[in-house]
């Protein structure tokens, strides 16, 4: 019955959105409105409950005062109270953070509020129906490509799997250092609840829902998205503390380390700053962070979070980060950076990923999962196992899309909560010792042994339509890369990142 009231939900709300994009409102801003109006229509209902009745807005930025205010009062009475609310602390203050109405038709903005939200009673509905009715919009909203918000948005199917593969207890503490709209930690949060549930101590779900799943993220707009959706899957208290840090993560050192981090950081691949590793390397930049410990000085981004998630990590800690391929095969700060992992870490298992799977178009991407260990002398990583999910391998967001399904195989060869010792190689799976990978040029992890069918045999070629969008794809990879070189050259880009 959920699934059904979730989807009833999410096509009423979705319905009115048409009619908003002709007053140009974007599907990203759309969302956001609904979580500001959201908010509010929830803690009216907890303010107006019989039992432990629960103040969380001031009187005069409440939700009645939306009911009652009409025409250009509406407008003004909206505006007061999302400035009124960004000057707040805690979960008020990430949600309605540089708040701004996007809606500029008062009679429009009331049917919002009237007809679309006020007659629901989302207090009183499941946190599974409203948590994943708004999960749904925000997909939903990823979707539109020129709102740019796919860049925040991984598919479920790849989150759910990972999440399958590093098996979060109760006991977890658990963080995403760019935790766009918050995916990773719902769903680490839905697998400890499907699967400790009933054995859940009173403790441990305090624990859980109050500070041991915490999230990162740098755009106020996704933070808030991120804020309000763990909200809405019963993570925090609205006039509690936030859980979702409003920062750049690469900013500092950890203020404390996790048990478990799962990312996909921003793929944009260059960064306007360097950051000054152990080695105290200098640049041309006019800002400079200092990591003492990061291994390598680069304005790489995903080496930099890397490195940042490296450190995130207490002793016996695990990762699973999604990575593009530059991360593989970089020299330089890169090869230093895989040199450390591989001795200091135990880089245990990389997952290729197929093209085809993000918004973003012209990704190649992986999962890398490793562990943080001791300090000891020989190296951590004794194997690498690596899942070639990308050769002959053919996704597509509309006609084939990645499902979960597609990706048990992986799963059943990663053997969840055994041990490793027990894998065994298939014609996907493969194992790479330490001796291998270090005597590799430049330590490339780039790793494929698979034979592309489509370059045997004609038979095997993928539709016209098919090979156009990889080529395009292939290309918007390509100009990525070059912005990326001239914005480190100092010349002016635009749309270079992704992130």
């Amino acid at each position: 019955m959920s699934t059904v009231e979730s989807r009833r939900l999410v096509q009423k709300l979705w319905n009115y959105c048409d009619v908003l994009r002709d007053d140009g409102v974007s599907t990203i801003d759309y969302v956001e409105q609904l979580t500001f109006l959201l908010f509010l229509k929830m803690a009216d209902e907890r303010a107006n409950r019989r039992l432990k009745p629960e103040q969380i807005v001031p009187d005069e930025l409440s939700w009645q005062t939306l009911l009652d205010a009409e025409g250009d009062a509406l407008e003004v009475q909206y505006r007061h109270i999302l400035t009124g609310l960004a000057r707040e602390d805690g979960t008020l203050g990430t949600i309605f953070r540089k708040a701004q109405n996007k809606i500029q038709d008062p009679a429009k903005l009331k049917r919002l509020i009237v007809d679309l939200i006020d007659k629901e009673e989302w207090s009183g509905t499941g946190v599974d129906v409203k948590g994943d009715a708004y999960e749904e919009l925000l997909a939903k909203g990823a979707e539109d490509a020129k709102s740019g918000a796919g860049q925040y948005f991984t598919p479920r199917a790849l989150t759910t799997a990972m999440v399958d593969c590093m098996l979060p207890t109760p006991d977890d503490t658990i963080t995403d250092p760019a935790c766009g709209t918050g995916g990773f930690l719902l769903a680490a949060f839905d697998h400890i609840q499907r699967h400790h549930g009933s054995a859940l101590t009173p403790d441990q779900r305090r624990r859980l829902a109050n500070g041991a799943i915490t999230g990162t993220e740098l755009v106020d707009g996704t933070a808030r998205l991120a804020a309000m959706n763990m909200l809405l899957h019963g993570i925090g208290t609205p006039n509690g503390p936030s859980l979702i840090a409003v920062r750049d993560a690469l900013g500092r050192e950890p203020d404390q380390r996790v048990s478990l981090v799962l990312a996909n950081p921003p793929f944009g691949r260059s960064s306007s700053i360097r950051m000054v590793g152990e080695g105290g390397k200098t640049s041309r930049e006019e800002r400079e962070i200092e990591r003492a410990d990061f291994w390598a000085t680069t304005a790489n981004k995903q080496l930099n979070f890397v490195q940042h998630i490296a450190a995130l990590l207490e002793i016996n800690g695990r990762a699973a980060v999604v990575l593009p391929d530059n991360v593989l095969f970089e020299g330089g700060a890169g090869e230093i950076i895989r040199r450390r992992l591989l001795k200091q870490y135990d880089l245990h298992t990389m997952l290729r990923l197929p093209t085809g799977i993000f918004y973003a178009g012209g990704v190649k991407a992986n999962v890398l999962f490793f562990e943080r260990k001791r300090a000891r002398e020989q190296p951590w990583t004794e194997k690498l196992w690596v899942y070639d999910f990308r050769t002959n391998q053919h996704f597509t967001l509309k006609q084939n899309p990645l499902r979960r399904e597609h990706l048990q195989d992986f799963v059943d060869c990663y053997l969840p909560g055994k041990d490793r010792s027990e894998r065994v190689e298939t014609e996907r799976f493969r194992a790479f010792s330490y001796d291998e990978l270090i005597a590799r040029d430049k330590v490339n992890l780039d790793i494929t042994w698979l034979k592309d069918a489509s370059l045997e045999d004609a038979d095997a070629l993928l539709p016209p339509e098919v090979i156009a969008q990889e080529i395009v794809e292939d290309l918007q990879a390509a100009l990525r890369e070059f912005a990326a070189i001239a914005e480190a050259l100092g010349a002016p880009t635009s749309g270079a990142d992704n992130g």
